[in-house]
This record gives C-alpha cells, structure tokens and sequence, in this order.
C-alpha cells in the first residue's frame, strides 16, 4: 500500500518547466486520495489555456507508476492565483501594440484572442484602436451593435469571444475626429463601463505608435504584459525599438514579440522565400532578453479570413497551428509574468464621455 509521503515525493519530480519548480512545491496538487495502489487527485493549474496540462498530467502518471502505482486517476482544473484582478473579474489583460501600422497588429491581437479560447480559455477582446476599429469586421461581428444594461456596456460574442469595439458604434466609414482628451475619456469610459464578466484574458488590440490611447490604456489598466508585432525588415525594427521603449518607461512587462509577414511558401513548389529578410527581430529579441512568441507567415488566407470574419487561427493545418503556438507560448509567459508581478492599484476616475450605445 502506498502512503501520501511516497505519492508525494514521486510527484515532486514533475517540474514545471515554466515556473521551475516541482508541481507539489506549487501547489497543484490537491486532493489527494489514496486507496491502496490507487492514486487519486486534482491537478490544479493557473489557467486553462496552460499548454502544459497534459506533459504534466502524463509525467505525473509515469512517476507514480514507478513506484507502484496500479491506477491513477488525475483530474484538471485551473484556477487563477490572481488575488487583485486588473479588471472586475479579469484574471488577466495583455496588449498587442506596434511602433507602426500596417505590420498585422489588429491581425494578430484578433488570432491571439481566438487562439486563447482554443485552448480553454474564457477571453475578451477590447479593440482600442479607435481611428481603425477593424476587429468587428475580422470576428464577423459586423452590423451588431454594443448594447447596454445598468450603465454597462454589455459586448457582443463572436468565435467565443466577447468582443467591444468602437467600430460597433460609429457607423460604417464615419471617421473619428478627437484630440488628445476624447482618446484618454474613450480608453476610460470602454474600461469602467463594460461587463466582461468571468475572463481569464483580456486582449487589448492598440492602435499603432506611442500616442496618446496606448498611453491611456498603460496608465488605467494594470497590464499583465504586452506582445510587440514587426516584421523582419529593419525600417519596422526601428518602430519595434520605439514600442518598447515606450512599454520600458511606462513600466510595463514585455511578454515578447510577434514576427509577422515573416516569410512566404510558395504555393507551387513549396520553396520558402523571406521576401522582407530574416532574423532581425529575433536577434533584437534575443539583445533584450524576451521571446520571439511566433513566427506568422505571408499567407493570402490570413487577409482572406479577416474580411469575411473567419479568422485563420479557425483553420486546420500549418496556418492555425502557427497561431495556435503563439496563444500557447503566450499562456506560458503570462502565466510567469503574473506570478511576479507587484499589485498594482487601478485609478479610479469618473467617466464622462456620452457614446450612445443601444438600450
């Protein structure tokens, strides 16, 4: 018959390679039940979407097989340690920001988000590029308007996603006009008066450059991190360089990047071509000390899928598991990146813009 100090000592050589640490150090075993040589109990993670559920799960197996184990019944679940949540019932808020426009940052927030929730996460997606709110169109959320109820915005869900976006208010090719203190009242009134409800991620698609929204939305939402989009060639590293400098100054963790448009596969015979260079991003990644995230190719089904509201990361084969790898190395370093963070308090300020939204 086995004992709990066996059990738990087979079990303390399962290392989370993320964390570092054996998964009884961390916490996640629980409930632990043993009847003879069956072994019992709850692995309990930090989050849904961790990719690593089933290397532990298995190596865990394995361990307590080895020291006699007859049957093993292992059960996942996840709970975020999240003690001060950025949002009212927000585990987590990452933004996607970019130097530059045009280098597929709305693209990849959009994947991202979708990505997330393939993996078992609950995810909202706040599109705060407000002057290009492509988000409804890529989600195939077009013509739905944001309602509210109580004084809260209640977004919409598309693929799964709860999604709130200026681009579901203002009607279709209206410009916005604003200067400085209408950008700062929008981020605030989109982040004091929506619903979300339970998300364990919140993706925060920011309008290009370091003006004044992106400085909104670091100063009013305790960001968990941020993921910075390029492309290889070096004019956009350049911008690469400003974004994070701006998340630098701002105090705001740097996740990693995003190299987007990275290369090109012909269709006919199947030869790579880096048509704006190669290995650029990633060494300046590796100067910094952060991950390159995901390497996202040239792929005509990519544009495809966000004008008519399938994103690609949807699609089986090579092109959705390239998204698929970046919302699960994504998962990994949030979940790191929470874990060391300090509290941050969120400011409190009262909102005043009049956006009408439907009732």
């Amino acid at each position: 018959m086995l004992t709990e100090a066996q059990v738990l000592e087979a079990l303390r050589k399962v290392i989370d390679p993320d964390f570092k640490k054996d998964i009884v150090t961390l916490g996640f075993v629980q409930d632990l039940k043993i009847e003879g040589n069956r072994v019992a109990f709850t692995l309990k993670l930090t989050t849904p979407a961790c990719p690593l559920k089933d290397q532990l799960t298995r190596e865990a197996e394995e361990a307590l097989k080895a020291i006699g184990a007859g049957e093993v019944a292992i059960t996942q679940t996840a709970e975020s340690p999240i003690q001060q949540k950025p949002l009212p019932g927000v585990d987590h808020v990452i933004a996607v920001v970019a130097g530059k426009g045009g280098v597929g940052k709305s693209t990849t927030a959009v994947n991202l988000a979708v990505g997330l929730t393939q993996l078992g996460a609950k995810v909202g997606l706040f599109d705060a590029d407000a002057f290009g709110p492509n988000a409804p169109r890529m989600l195939g959320a077009l013509g739905r308007p944001l309602m509210t109820r109580g004084g809260k915005i209640v977004p919409i869900e598309a693929h799964g996603i709860k999604l709130v976006s200026l681009g579901l208010v203002v009607p279709d090719g209206q410009p916005i006009v604003w200067r400085g203190s209408l950008q700062h009242s929008f981020v605030r009134d989109f982040v004091t008066k929506t619903e979300w409800g339970e998300l364990d991620y919140v993706v925060v698609d920011m309008p290009p450059g370091t003006g004044d929204i992106p400085l909104s939305v670091m100063q009013l939402v305790p960001l968990t991190g941020a993921i910075v989009v390029g492309t290889p060639q070096e004019v956009a590293l350049e911008d690469v360089r400003r974004a994070v400098s701006m998340l630098e100054k701002l105090e705001v963790e740097l996740l990693g990047f995003v190299e987007n448009m990275s290369y090109f596969v012909c269709p006919s015979c199947g030869e790579k071509h880096d048509i704006f260079g190669s290995g650029g991003l990633a060494a300046y990644a590796e100067k910094v000390g952060r991950p390159l995230l995901g390497t996202i190719p040239i792929e005509p089904r990519i544009r495809k899928g966000g004008d008519v509201g399938f994103p690609a990361a949807l699609e089986a084969g090579p092109l959705g598991e390239a998204y698929r790898e970046l919302a699960e190395n994504v998962a990994r370093r949030v979940a790191v990146a929470a874990s060391q963070q300090k509290p941050r308090e969120t400011p409190h300020q009262k909102p005043f813009l009049n956006i009408p939204l439907k009732k």
